[in-house]
């Protein structure tokens, strides 16, 4: 098989970071480049990480994670169901290195973290830069339901917008 989905170990952090970059030239994402890319793919509030290889090497990253304050797609679900916020988990720090795409590793990395999310009694929610029309459209394509638009404070001078979804 040439691709896999599997646990992230401490060792991945730097190909994962060394992928990030790639995306981060190619995509401009994350927005806000972190000072240390290992450290913001291991985010405090994290439940667990994965990996996607491709013919024996890392191609994509995605994070579990526990809501924080700041998070809008827990709170848009919350609002939506009448749930806590406290009953979902976010799904971030997804990342498909550019030379990889196109084997739907993004589409079996969400699989898994959901599936996580689930086995946990959480709903798996994310959000995702309006501007990022082709990780909106994975999301859709995946079956993923829009919650829907808000401005984020990402930095004391810099808002955006993003989309909030919640899977099906």
């Amino acid at each position: 098989m040439n691709t896999s989905v599997r646990h992230r170990t401490t060792p991945d952090l730097s190909p994962c970071a060394r992928a990030l970059a790639e995306v981060h030239e190619h995509d401009g994402y994350p927005v806000n480049w972190p000072a240390a890319p290992d450290t913001w793919l291991t985010p405090p509030s994290l439940l667990d990480a994965w990996v996607a290889e491709r013919h024996g090497h890392i191609a994509g990253h995605i994070v579990l994670s526990r809501s924080g304050p700041g998070d809008a797609a827990p709170a848009l679900w919350s609002a939506r169901t009448g749930a806590s916020p406290d009953a979902t988990a976010v799904i971030n720090r997804l990342f498909v290195a550019p030379s990889a795409r196109g084997h739907h590793l993004g589409a079996a990395l969400m699989a898994r973290a959901a599936t996580e999310a689930r086995s946990r009694g959480l709903h798996p929610v994310l959000d995702v830069l309006a501007s990022d029309t082709a990780a909106a459209a994975l999301y859709e394509r995946l079956g993923w339901h829009l919650l829907g638009t808000v401005e984020q404070d990402w930095s004391p001078t810099r808002t955006v917008t993003v989309r909030c979804y919640a899977a099906p």
